[in-house]
């Protein structure tokens, strides 16, 4: 049985390992969260029992925030997730690498909304199911003077293409699940109602498959490891992140409520707010 966490929640039954991501107020990838995530998905690797993970969120409205704006309060522990980040990426990178070579199946189920760094979450997932009222995507760096920098821009080529890609990095816009569906960020939108009886059914049906059949699916349609696109990622996003323009809007985002409930309600008219 996987131990406790700061950040998850974790139950492993009948094959399946359900883990709860649970960082309030809203969410936001902290440096510990990342952590969690790291020693669960290590714990899991070599578990013979689980054959799919399935993440959800504690909190209905927001899945995953973004990554938090405070992240290097925690100068320790960062710099302790930097020296253990793998060749080729950066430490915001290495949590989709996670995702992506974790040997079991990962699904999202995915109620409410996802941004910045957790939508780039969702997107490295194997599988996404979103509920059609409520869930929303966004990739909202731009509005913050930067760019994607945890595997997104990558992640959105291969599931949207180039043109939509273009679109959801450079509007900054949040995407209801619908549209999201339609452009492949998802795997479909499901009735709000309905999503957690779809997803337990669909976790299910993979967790009774035959031993290893799950496991093979997964390295037969392993994703691409685009270290290329990492690196030009990276590249850019370090030379917006310490630009003054940058730490400007992120300051005055904190200052309006960004990173609250209420202030992450809309973030995106937040974020345009205080660069006027």
């Amino acid at each position: 049985m996987p131990q406790s966490y700061s950040t998850l929640h974790v139950t492993v039954a009948d094959g399946v390992a359900e883990i709860v991501l649970d960082n309030p107020p809203v969410n936001v990838i902290s440096a510990m969260l990342m952590k969690d995530l790291t020693s669960v998905l290590g714990e899991l690797r070599d578990d013979s029992s689980v054959k799919v993970i399935v993440f959800s969120s504690a909190n209905p409205e927001f899945f995953l925030a973004h990554v938090d704006m405070h992240i290097l309060d925690d100068e320790d522990l960062f710099n302790e997730l930097v020296a253990a980040t793998p060749r080729g990426v950066n430490v915001f990178q290495a949590v989709g690498e996670l995702l992506r070579n974790q040997p079991q199946p990962i699904i999202v189920k995915l109620a409410g909304k996802a941004r910045g760094g957790g939508a780039e979450f969702v997107a490295a997932a194997d599988m996404v199911f979103a509920a059609t009222e409520t869930a929303g995507l966004g990739q909202i760096e731009s509005l913050m003077g930067i760019v994607p920098a945890g595997g997104g821009t990558q992640y959105l080529l291969e599931r949207v293409g180039r043109n939509r890609a273009l679109e959801i990095v450079l509007t900054g816009d949040l995407y209801d699940a619908t549209t999201a569906a339609a452009y492949g960020w998802v795997n479909r939108a499901v009735p709000a109602a309905e999503l957690d009886k779809f997803v337990a059914r669909v976790a299910r049906n993979i967790a009774g498959l035959a031993d290893n059949v799950a496991l093979r699916a997964k390295e037969i349609l392993a994703p691409a490891r685009p270290l290329e696109g990492y690196e030009r990622e990276q590249t850019a996003w370090a030379g917006l992140i310490a630009d003054p323009i940058a730490l400007a809007l992120m300051g005055r985002a904190l200052e309006h409520g960004a990173q609250t409930p209420e202030g992450e309600a809309d973030l995106e008219q937040l974020m345009r707010s205080v660069t006027r």
